[in-house]
This record gives structure tokens, sequence and C-alpha cells, in this order.
């Protein structure tokens, strides 16, 4: 009796490292992809509010009748959900092994050499934070977090100008935003530049390619974010 309970009690089998970093070298790229395309997305603001608004509806009424309303963003939702939590999983198990495998001591100097490696961890968390934010404030209008005068999408009409406008007017807000828009550089940055080694390869010139195309994507992408809550304060988004 007792093998047989030591044999239903026995740990799953532990996965190997180097699947957890191509889990995160993976779902990295989605949402690398993602938060480009969605800043290219979001700088259609500048068009004025019926454009913005028209767009907004767009992606909500896509591919009907095939889909229904907001299919395919709900199909976009849950597949950005199940990657979140696969990187977030994978992550974390790779940070806990990384520091059970250096014990205590630690090599000098090595923090300010690798600054965006050293602060994923934080820049992580700062992203999780505003995603969970941006949700309440700009889909769900949640009471406490989106302005007083939030104007929830129908299927006729969609008030996403209004709603970005409304909310990066208060300067904490936009403050918050430019803010998560660094962390999301440094950690991009980084992140698409070690997927390179994550899924294998070495080469000393494929990595520089790959060190290029990091930086260029992630300031391209803060800079494309950040240039909204600037022109909402200055007026120039109104």
């Amino acid at each position: 009796m007792g093998i047989v309970r030591s044999a239903r009690l026995k740990p799953p089998p532990r996965i190997p490292s180097w699947v957890l970093k191509v889990v995160m070298a993976v779902t990295g790229v989605v949402f690398a992809l993602f938060v480009l395309v969605h800043m290219i997305g979001n700088l259609k603001v500048f068009t004025g509010a019926e454009h913005f608004n028209e767009y907004a509806h767009w992606l909500r009424t896509v591919l009907q009748p095939f889909l229904p309303y907001e299919g395919l963003l709900w199909i976009l939702r849950i597949a950005l959900m199940v990657a979140l939590v696969a990187h977030v999983w994978s992550a974390a198990l790779i940070w806990r092994r990384g520091r059970a495998s250096r014990g205590r001591h630690r090599r000098p100097g090595m923090w300010v050499k690798n600054f965006t490696a050293r602060t994923m961890v934080v820049t992580g968390i700062v992203l999780l934070g505003f995603v969970v934010f941006h949700v309440l404030d700009l889909t769900t209008g949640t009471a406490g977090v989106a302005v007083d005068t939030f104007q929830p999408a129908t299927p006729s009409t969609a008030h996403a100008y209004e709603n970005l406008v409304s909310s990066l007017q208060r300067p904490w807000v936009a403050l918050a935003y430019m803010v998560s828009m660094l962390a999301l550089f440094l950690h991009l940055a980084h992140g698409l530049w070690t997927v390179v080694s994550d899924v294998g390869f070495t080469g000393v010139r494929l990595r520089t390619v790959a060190w290029w195309v990091a930086g260029v994507v992630a300031l391209a992408v803060m800079l494309g974010n950040i240039l909204i809550p600037i022109a909402v304060l200055m007026g120039v988004v109104a």
C-alpha cells in the first residue's frame, strides 16, 4: 500500500529550462508583434475622432457575419491571455532557478553591465500592472479607473477616441502611460535580442542583426505610443 501511495504522489517531471526559454521566446515574439501593430493602430488617433472611431468599430465587426460581433477580438484576447500566462509562468520558473543556481554570492559589477537583463522582472511587473489598468480603463470602463464620461462601444458605434483623450487628459494617467512605455522599451529590447539565443542561434552576425532589430522595434513602439499622451496634454489631440 505504501509503495502504491508513493507512486501516486510522485511529483511531475521537471520541465527543462530550454523548453521554458523557447516558450518565453515564442510568446515574447507574439507580444512584440501585437504591441507593434497596436501602436500603429493607436497612431490613427492623429487622423481625427471620426476615423479613429471607425477603426475601433471595424475591429469589432471584422469578418462578420462569419464571426459574431467582437468575435475576432475575443479570439485575439484569449490567445494573448494564454500567451501571457505561459510567458509569466516560464519567466517565474527561470528566475527562481537562476537565483537558486547563483547562491548567495553575486558577481560584482554585472548589474550595471546588464541593466536591461537585471530589470526584466521589474519591467515585467510594471507592464503587467499597466495591462490590467489599461483594460479596466479603456476596455471595460470600470468605475474608479476609467473616466466618468466613459462610453462603451455598441454594435453600431464606437467612442474609442473620446475615451482615450478623456483618460489621457488626466496628467497622472498620461505620466503612468509614458513610464510604462519606457518599461516596455527596456523589456522589449532585451527580450527580442535574447530570442536569438533562446531558440539556439549563436552566430555573431545574426546576434548583431538581432540586437539592432530589437532596439529599432522597441524604440519605435515606445516613441509611437509616447507621442499620444504628449499630444493630448499639449492639446494637439483633443
